[in-house]
This record gives C-alpha cells, structure tokens and sequence, in this order.
C-alpha cells in the first residue's frame, strides 16, 4: 500500500506522517516513510537527525545508479520505521517532482518497494504543480492535514483537484482530510458539506504534537517516559487502522476557488448568531 501526506506548509504533515508510520508499524506493518521536500525533515522525528539525502548519494556516485546499495540511502528510525529522504535541487532552482521520479527509480533498482507493506510519501507544502503531485502517481490514498483555518482548507481544495486530476488515470482515491491540533471542526464540517469527502480524525490542540518536533521524538517514543500521552498516540492509531482496512476513498469533487473563497471567507463574516426565541414559545413556557 503507498500513502500520500498532503497539505498547507506548516500544517504538521511530517511530525502527523512520523507517527502515523509508527502506529502502521505497531500494527505489524513494515513502513518505509519516504520525504519529498528539498529540507529533508520529513522524517527527523523518526531519526532524531537529518538523514543524508537520495540526491546527494546519487551526486556522490556520480548518478552510477548501480553503486548504490540499500545502507547507503535507508535509514532506520524509532518503531522500525525504514526512512529515505529524496532531497532536492538547491532552493529556486530545478524541480522536485523529477527529483521523487529519480527517488523511486533507484528504490525500485533497489528492490525496496518489494520489501515494505506500506510505503508513505510525506510532500511538502500546497500542490501548485505536476512536480509536487508527482508522488500521487505512486499512491493508493491521499490523505490531506488540515487544521481549522481559511487557508489550510483553501490549500486542501487544490489538494482535492489534484487527487480527482490523477485519478482519471492512476487507482487513486482520497481517504479523507485529518485534522491537526484544532479547538475546533465547525469550519472543516462547513467545507466537507460542500465538498464531500471522508475525515478520517480531528486531533485536539495538544501542545505536546508541537513539542514533539522539537524534540525530535514520535508522540509514541514520548509516551514510553510519559504515560499520559498514550490517548495522543491513540488518534494516529485509529488512522492506521482505517487505513489498513483499505477504505473505498473518493475521487472529490473540489470546489472552484472562489466559490470556496466565498464559502470559507462567509463563515467568518457572517457567523451564526443565537437564534431569537418565539415569543409564543416563550409564553408557553413561561406557562408551564
């Protein structure tokens, strides 16, 4: 099974991908978590260091794919999460997409994704070209993080366009939006009425999820010296296990811009005000 881990830059995909691999891990899952963002920090949350990049291996050998062994780019990180971080070309410059093509070609040279009964690409940012959707060619699922806000649910449409984009020729479905470190879902309920699509989890404002990339540990390893953490690590749980049940998804619908612009910018303008009471009611049951 290969996933893809979208969303708005910022939203919490890489510390949310971190741990929904360990949760696959713990459910007996071998997990290869692969990082598609030039920064190669998808997976430090795993490793607890920046592990060197495919792009600079591949540099290094001079492109001779056939000197590259499996050690040279595989990295294991907490849980048994296999880790690979594809790099990219140097900031402004090139493209990210050639460079995840050039990431599973070698991986496949390598046999690797023969071995692994779940890979997970973690991309950066909003899609805004082929480049970045590159990795839903790959992708069984989508699954998009959001939080509560106008622009990550904004980032989240493009998101949606690009899944039902690929899914005229690749089996890709989307299998729902996963809300990150939110108060509240009164704003992702308004979107997904709009737009249906499947969410698959709402987390809480935990400060700890924060904390946790910080400190360059997976909710899970925390919650070995913490306890109390144990219900955080129980949201990523409840996810893998969706998953792993292999849901139908959907091919979204997404709605174009500015009738979510208007949509989204609404709720804010015009929030929903208590309603008056009927003064006949207010009779009865004054009567009562």
């Amino acid at each position: 099974m290969k996933l893809a881990v979208y969303g708005k830059g910022g939203i919490g995909k890489s510390t949310t991908s971190c741990n929904i691999s360990v949760a696959l891990a713990k459910r007996g899952k071998k997990v290869l978590q692969i990082g598609c963002d030039p920064k190669h920090d998808s997976t430090f949350t795993l490793t607890g260091f920046l592990i060197p990049t495919i792009i600079d291996t591949l540099q290094e050998k001079d492109y001779h794919y056939e000197d590259v062994w499996p050690e040279d780019v595989i990295y294991k990180g907490y849980g048994g999460v296999d880790c690979v971080e594809a790099g990219g070309p140097p900031a402004g410059a090139g493209c990210g997409g050639y460079v995840v093509g050039e990431t599973v070609k070698l991986l496949k040279e390598l046999n690797a994704f023969d071995e692994y009964d779940v890979i997970l690409f973690d991309v950066l940012g909003d899609v805004v070209c082929g480049g970045f959707a590159a990795p839903l060619n790959y992708a069984d699922y989508c699954m998009i993080v959001t939080d509560n806000g106008f622009d990550a649910l904004f980032a989240a449409n493009r998101i949606a366009a690009s899944v039902r984009e690929k899914a005229r020729t690749h089996p890709l479905r989307l299998a729902g939006l996963i809300g990150n470190r939110t108060s509240k879902r009164d704003l992702i309920e308004k979107y997904i009425e709009a737009v249906p699509m499947p969410v698959l989890e709402v987390l809480p404002l935990i400060e700890d999820i924060r904390v946790s990339r910080v400190k360059g540990k997976t909710l899970f390893e925390m919650a070995e010296s913490d306890p109390s953490l144990n219900y955080v690590c129980d949201y990523y749980l409840s996810i893998a296990d969706q998953i792993l049940a292999r849901p139908e998804g959907v091919v979204p619908n997404d709605a174009p811009d500015r009738e979510l612009f208007s949509l989204l910018s609404d709720f804010y303008l015009n929030p929903g005000k208590p309603q008056v009471p009927n003064p006949e009611e207010e009779l009865d049951l004054m009567i009562v």
